[in-house]
């Protein structure tokens, strides 16, 4: 899915991101406003995954 798409459609898809990985915080979700980058940073933080690790776990979601 092209960054565009997660963007434009964030609002909806906070809650689902959110029950997906649930130690993103409203804070978190809120910073990371639908930027892919953002949100596999995250994910990538809060739960020690390589970048590689967190970005085929974005794309297949979001896939």
């Amino acid at each position: 899915m092209n960054n565009d798409r997660i963007e434009g459609n964030w609002k909806e898809m906070k809650g689902k991101v959110q029950q997906k990985w649930g130690k993103l915080t409203d804070d978190d979700l809120d910073v990371i406003d639908g930027r892919r980058e953002e949100l596999v940073g995250k994910i990538q933080k809060e739960y020690g995954k390589s970048r590689d690790e967190a970005e085929k776990e974005v794309d297949a979601y979001f896939n």
